[in-house]
């Protein structure tokens, strides 16, 4: 063999040898691959989505890699990520004024969540070199091993979740709500009210837009971007409204013994309710049109429960309203989505026919018009009473009625605590705190058809907490062994022996506080299964109440 064709031939083999010992690691890795089927673009894929999910990501940057011309060699992942999110921030304060219904909203770029589309790309920078083909994997390694640099590009992107976030707020700005047709009852008669058309953002389509104008068209400046924005019409028509003529269903309480400013919440809160159009399908929470229970929005403190006791707090008595129209619901056989009973009994109902509220504690009433047509709340107050009243179309026949029965399933009277008083005459006794008896009870749902009973059902089930009473028995004597031995009768903590000292001791004493507690109810049934079940239909409160006491019940 001639010597001009043997050196080709020697550094052929040199370089065939140099390679396959740099890279038979990246073969066996290939084989691997194929035999999971996962492509390098899916396992580069995996590491980015990895490292977004952690807090920190502390792999290394080869040494000679750059972001946008900026050296992030060394760095960290995180460290690197830092870099880009301060790359962007040059776009933070540019303005957009994005226009819809004729105004128009100012907006900056951090507003729009402007950023970097291939956020996976600090990722991509520190596992250079180990995705690929077998090529680009070992071009990658030769060029880092032999000094020469790489830079990754950043693309301009915009988090469009961030935009539809910041959409859902701003609109609001420009938004032009429709107004529903409406009615009011004036002089026992439906006055129907026309209602508007509206203009509102489309919030996704806006989005939409938002991204592919600055990913796509945007120069870097101040620009105007005009949203999606869709015509909304009114609910409703004076002929679909027409048909609310018939009352379905009234209830009244009593509150005439209240406080002025429980009366004052009671009547607000009625205020809010009343006039409430409710179509086919619609859903009402108490909750939300009442509240905030704040003096802005027309409330006094007043009596509320709280940790099974009595408290003042804004919108105290607002409780009272939402039974009242439980009332009217049950009547009109609305369907029922939540209720719960008070953590202890009420007075101006019987068990199980309440619906409190409490805003900490995430109590609501809420129902839905299961009718076929439109209903129409009314409320009102006269000072003594609060009134709800449900009307709509009667689709049920003139036969048809139906009652609701409570019965009481147990009974907790409330334990006394008794203290002694030295600057009380002897034997006076004072309630100090007052307690509440403990009761389980249901409502039965009883529906007639033509006079008959066809069918009787649990329509709620209610528990109801005792609270124990302090009682103050007076031990003040001239005679220091008569106050010696009341105080001893007393700390008996027994009824019978302390209803004894005093007819003794103090013979004449007047006392209007009982020594013991007679239950207002009692157990409707004692020998009657309690364990039946609730019923299913759909028109009936099913939900068996809470009776967390750690919120405010007002």
């Amino acid at each position: 063999m001639n010597r001009k064709n043997i050196l080709p031939i020697l550094l052929a083999a040199s370089m065939v040898s140099g390679l396959f010992a740099n890279t038979t690691f990246v073969q066996a890795d290939e084989i691997e691959e194929s035999e999971a089927s996962v492509s390098d673009e899916e396992l580069a894929n995996e590491e980015a989505e990895s490292a977004v999910a952690d807090e920190t990501d502390d792999r290394i940057i080869p040494d000679g890699i750059t972001i946008e011309g900026i050296s992030v060699g060394g760095m960290t992942v995180t460290e690197a990520d830092t870099v880009v999110a301060d790359y962007f921030s040059q776009y933070d304060d540019v303005e957009f004024t994005l226009s819809a219904n004729d105004q128009t909203i100012s907006a900056t770029g951090a507003d729009l969540c402007i950023g970097a589309k291939n956020s996976d790309v600090t990722v991509k920078a520190a596992t250079y070199g180990s995705y690929g083909n077998f090529g680009e994997r070992f071009k990658a390694s030769q060029d880092l091993a032999e000094g020469r640099t790489k830079d990754f590009a950043l693309s301009l992107g915009v988090d469009k979740d961030g935009v539809i976030l910041y959409l859902n707020s701003a609109s609001t700005q420009v938004n032009d709500e429709a107004s529903d047709d409406y009615l009011t009852r004036e002089n026992g008669e439906f006055v129907f009210h026309e209602g508007t058309s509206g203009v509102v953002v489309q919030i996704e389509e806006s989005a939409a837009i938002i991204v592919d104008y600055i990913e796509n068209s945007w120069d870097g400046s101040a620009a105007t971007i005009a949203l999606a924005t869709e015509v909304k019409e009114p609910r409703g028509s004076k002929e679909e409204l027409a048909e609310i003529t018939d009352l379905l269903g009234s209830y009244s309480t009593d509150y005439s013994s209240s406080s002025a400013a429980r009366k004052n919440n009671v009547a607000n809160g009625v205020g809010f309710i009343n006039g409430t159009i409710l179509y086919p399908g619609d859903e009402f929470s108490v909750l939300n049109t009442i509240t905030p229970f704040s003096a802005e929005n027309g409330y006094m403190l007043a009596g509320s429960y709280e940790n099974g006791t009595t408290v003042e707090t804004y919108g105290g008595g607002i409780c009272q309203v939402s039974t009242t129209l439980y009332g009217a619901v049950r009547e009109a056989e609305l369907e029922v989505i939540t209720r719960s009973c008070h953590s202890m009994i009420v007075t101006y109902v019987p068990p199980s026919q309440d619906a409190a509220i409490a805003e900490s504690g995430g109590k609501d009433f809420q129902i839905r018009n299961n009718k076929n047509y439109p209903i129409y709340i009314e409320g009102y107050c006269d000072g003594s009473n609060a009134y709800f009243s449900i009307y709509g179309k009667e689709e049920d026949d003139a036969g048809h009625s139906v009652e609701y029965e409570t019965e009481i399933t147990g009974v907790n009277v409330q334990a006394t605590t008794w203290v002694a008083d030295p600057n009380v005459p002897l034997g006076k006794m004072t309630t100090t705190v007052s307690g509440h008896t403990g009761y389980t009870a249901r409502l039965w749902k009883i529906v007639y058809e033509n006079g008959e009973e066809v069918s009787r059902d649990v329509y709620n089930n209610s528990r109801y907490n005792p609270s124990n009473r302090t009682v103050t028995v007076g031990i003040a004597s001239a005679d220091p062994n008569l106050s010696y031995a009341m105080l001893q009768a007393v700390n008996t903590q027994d009824a019978a022996t302390i209803a004894a000292a005093i007819s003794i001791y103090a013979p004449g004493v007047v006392n209007s506080t009982p020594f013991e507690i007679t239950p207002k109810y009692s157990v409707t049934n004692p020998t009657t299964d309690t364990t039946t079940d609730n019923t299913t239909n759909p028109t009936t409160d099913t939900t068996t109440d809470t009776t967390v006491t750690d919120n405010s019940e007002i």
